[in-house]
């Protein structure tokens, strides 16, 4: 049982702001590394949220930027 909640602990990912899949700050980068996926796709979607929300993307960019830490493992 305590074999199981330490492999959970060290199995638990964080997400940062990626350095090296970075156009502007690292948030769709890091994103995209979190779940896995091509920074291009969340790049897309992010822009296309942008459009349809009148702004407000640029919005929760700026606070991801403030608010997700860059990774220090890179």
């Amino acid at each position: 049982m305590e074999s199981e909640t330490s492999e959970k602990a060290a199995q638990t990912k964080k997400i940062y702001r990626s350095s090296k899949n970075k156009i502007i700050g690292g948030v769709c980068g890091g994103i995209a590394e979190y779940v896995d996926v091509d920074p291009t796709i969340i790049r897309l979607c992010w822009g296309a949220m942008t459009i349809l929300s009148l702004g407000l993307g640029i919005i929760l960019y700026i606070a991801g930027v403030v608010i997700i830490p860059m990774n220090p493992a890179q």
